[in-house]
């Protein structure tokens, strides 16, 4: 059976279950579109929320980020998981006693405010539609290389699949066929990750194998991959990081960002009680940790795999053939994710760093006719191609394919559906038609979700020059402008309308032009004011981790706003202190 055929068949069972599930867990009211009926179970929740996180990033592009970066990339585990401590503790219980249905109604219901809503829909618009561009362009990654499609077919397939269970079943249909996609993309990430670690270390269990010995060499696995990685003038994959404060600021805005994405957010509205939501939490944190646990051992083994597939008898020998390399790689130059440029006219595959500025190094290359690296590999084929370079079974390969995919989708239907909520609950019902009724509120979500993934699929396919730029922008706005004004409006009863309009101006604001002052003005290319290195950013604050900055002057904007204005009215102020001590809670409300 050819690896296409296996490839299909997985692929084609788990969209079958996703099918399935939506069709049994179709809406017929708001309450189910919205928060599933407000009865899904903690642990079914922690699961659904953990596959809503886990997206594309997680699953194709975090372990390839540690692949090539090492101790530097750690920022990105911490930052992800602490988000969800944050979200546990200071967000999670709260806004599920404030009992509604997005995060915009609790915005404009606590700051009793209008303009403040529709700030809070502009922003939450922004981070979820720049992050879903990432999830549609993972899905189109996956179906190009495991299906033979071109890149944008696989874009339109994910669209429809999405349309399907999202549309029909709104967060009903999604919080079931997320679990299933949890399902299908643990066994996918962690069952290779255990052939691997046997492979290289002989230990199943891939976290305790990347600190064990490797079986080949006897050298601890960290040691040989610190030498090899080191032989072709890179960094040492241990090396500590110079620069901490920009590590710190990157994982603080990862935390804050996390905590404060909205369709995050919406998935502890979905359980019954505000215990409930606790628990919802601590399960997430268990199910994220499994992939957390398991991200670095296969970065760094996908890095081995890399360099020793190159350079097959050790990095002081001769790199392999141009002809002679293996059938994946020849697979992923097919998706153009893999690229080869015989600069020296040799024949064989160069691969090391060019960038190296050790002079020792360099003039060593130089000595022996190297004229530039030849192998040009994109992070986020690390994981997807993992299998291939181990040479593991094509069942395996399949499951990787069924995986991301279902990593990729999962995200980008809960994100569509907070896009797609704010829209039809938070400017239609709340401010546009007030006397809407239950059933055109539906139409009206189901229209909203589907425009929402037209848009998203178009703007996979023709990706702004700021694809690249994209998490870091939707973490950067969730942070600086929503994460802020949510734990003003649970812990303050002082913060009125006007503080919290103007915070999350301020911080919107001054984010989004910190960003572009480095990566061009709405990212196009050449247009950035300053250079985008150290030389250039302001203080040495790289404006990947300017999220911090950005909530902190949210908050100081905001506070000293509301202290030169009258203080919120007197039933404002009580529903504050009622919702600071989350002793259980009703469904969740309509108004």
């Amino acid at each position: 059976m050819s690896q296409f055929v296996i490839n299909l068949i997985f692929v084609g069972l788990s969209f079958a279950l996703y099918f399935g599930i939506a069709w049994w867990a179709r809406a017929g009211s708001t309450e189910e579109f919205y928060v599933a009926g407000g009865g899904v179970h903690p642990v079914v929740n922690g699961m659904a929320t953990g596959a809503d996180w886990m997206s594309a990033a997680s699953f194709i592009s975090m372990a390839g980020m540690l692949a090539m970066g090492g101790y530097a990339a750690s920022a990105y585990l911490m930052g992800w998981t602490g988000g969800f401590v944050l979200l546990a503790l200071l967000l999670a219980p709260y806004l599920r006693k404030f009992g509604k249905f997005t995060v915009p109604d609790f915005i404009g219901d606590r700051f009793y405010s209008k303009p403040a809503r529709l700030i809070a829909v502009v922003c939450l618009i922004l981070a979820c539609t720049t992050y879903v561009i990432g999830q549609m362009t993972g899905a189109g990654v996956a179906f190009s290389r495991f299906l033979e499609v071109d890149k944008n077919t696989g874009l339109i397939i994910a669209a429809v699949v999405v349309l399907f269970y999202a549309v029909l079943g709104g967060m009903k249909g999604i919080t079931y066929t997320q679990v299933a996609q949890y399902v299908v993309l643990m066994i996918a990430y962690i069952v290779p990750a255990i052939f691997i670690s046997l492979n290289i270390t002989g230990n199943p269990i891939p976290a305790l194998g990347m600190f064990g010995n490797d079986v080949e060499s006897g050298m601890t696995m960290l040691s040989k991959l610190d030498a090899l990685v080191t032989d072709l003038g890179f960094a040492a994959y241990t090396a500590d990081v110079p620069d901490k404060l920009n590590m710190f600021l990157l994982t603080l805005s990862l935390m804050i960002g996390t905590a404060g994405l909205p369709h995050v957010i919406i998935r502890f509205f979905t359980v019954n009680k505000v215990s409930d939501a606790r628990s919802s939490a601590g399960w997430t944190l268990v199910f994220i940790a499994l992939l957390y646990t398991t991200a670095p051992a296969v970065g760094s083994m996908a890095r081995m795999n890399l360099v020793e597939t190159v350079y097959p008898n050790g990095t002081t020998s001769a790199p392999i053939d141009y002809e002679a390399r293996p059938e994946w790689m020849k697979n992923w130059e097919a998706t153009g994710l893999l690229k080869f440029e015989d600069k020296n006219a040799d024949g064989k595959i160069d691969y090391y760093n060019d960038k190296s500025k050790d002079e020792a190094f360099v003039a060593a290359a130089e000595t022996k006719g190297l004229k530039g690296n030849e192998l040009d590999v994109n992070n986020d084929i690390m994981v997807l191609a993992n299998p291939e370079i181990a040479n593991l079974p094509g069942w395996v390969i399949g499951l990787i394919a069924a995986g991301g995919i279902a990593a990729a989708l999962s995200t980008a239907a809960g994100l569509l559906l907070a896009i797609s909520s704010a829209i039809s609950h938070d400017l239609i019902k709340m401010v546009i038609k007030p006397d809407i009724s239950d059933k055109g509120e539906l139409n009206a979500a189901r229209i909203a979700m589907v425009v929402s993934i037209a848009v998203a699929t178009w703007l996979g396919m023709n990706p702004p020059g700021f694809a690249a730029q994209t998490v870091a922008l939707a973490f950067g706005i969730a942070g600086s402008s929503l994460f802020p004004v949510l734990m003003m409006g649970i812990f303050s009863k002082r913060i009125n309308d006007k503080g919290a309009v103007a915070g999350m101006l301020s911080g919107l604001i001054v984010t989004c032009v910190y960003i572009f002052l480095f990566k061009g003005w709405f990212f196009i290319p050449g247009t950035n004011s300053l250079p985008d290195d150290a030389s250039g950013w302001i203080m040495g604050i790289n404006p990947l981790g300017f999220g911090p900055i950005g909530a902190l002057i949210n908050f100081v904007v905001a506070f000293a706003v509301s202290y030169m204005t009258a203080p919120p009215p007197k039933e404002i102020q009580d529903l504050v202190e009622s919702v600071r001590y989350p002793k259980g809670a009703g469904a969740a409300i309509d108004h």
